[in-house]
């Protein structure tokens, strides 16, 4: 029985890792192909559909960590997929007004490269029980670059959606009413932006220590 479920968990793994992979892919070259063409102003409306399909296809991680499916712990899995999510419905898919500023640009392909060799790396994995070292180093070394940029990108979109959020008012719950609730989305960014700052170094620190981990146990191997 147990074999029977690991060849089952090894199975759904591939094809989840596989199918993420090719929606990221996606993002990537319309993202590139929009940028060359069209200029960065038009990089938010090519890539919309498969970057929202593929970022959501993400809260299945959360649920792998959950039921054991993977290792990867969901006390640093829930915070990256939480922002990401956040960033990609919250602010992009929101606010329209904020799709044609140059840092979408920056962001969606830092995520893209990101998650592409994050997923083939682990749908390799899934598939042959190993993956070669060039993908290992790949995997635990990109991150030196885009993360900054990433990260970068996602405080500053967030910064400059404020003025268009608190004229909006959208997601703002105010009272009176009968839940005797309030709710303001402009305080709600403005919190998540403090996040960000004890936030970032420490997943930063955090994947400094999984790359080292990563790369010696190779070393040995």
């Amino acid at each position: 029985m147990a074999s029977a479920f690991t060849v089952l968990r090894r199975l759904y793994l591939f094809i989840y890792n596989w199918i993420v992979f090719i929606g990221w892919f996606q993002v990537l070259f319309l993202a590139l192909k929009t940028l060359k063409e069209s200029g960065h102003e038009h990089v938010y409306n090519a890539v919309e559909k498969p970057l929202l399909l593929a970022q959501s296809a993400a809260v299945l991680e959360i649920l792998h960590g959950l039921i054991g499916l993977v290792r990867s712990p969901v006390s640093t899995t829930l915070p990256q997929i939480g922002s990401r999510l956040y960033l990609t419905w919250g602010i992009l898919w929101s606010f329209p007004e904020i799709r044609t500023h140059v840092l979408v640009t920056s962001l969606v392909i830092s995520w893209a490269i990101t998650e592409i060799i994050r997923y083939s790396f682990f749908g390799m994995k899934e598939a042959f029980g190993f993956a070669p070292s060039w993908h290992l180093w790949l995997r635990y070394s990109t991150f030196l670059v885009l993360y900054p940029t990433g990260i970068s990108s996602e405080v500053g979109l967030i910064y400059f959606t404020l003025p268009y959020i608190k004229a909006s008012e959208k997601y703002c719950i105010r009272m009176p009413n009968k839940w005797n609730f309030s709710f303001d989305y402009l305080n709600a960014a403005i919190l998540a932006l403090g996040i960000y700052v004890p936030g970032s170094p420490h997943m930063y620190r955090y994947m400094l220590g999984q790359r080292k981990r990563a790369l010696s146990k190779s070393k040995k191997e």
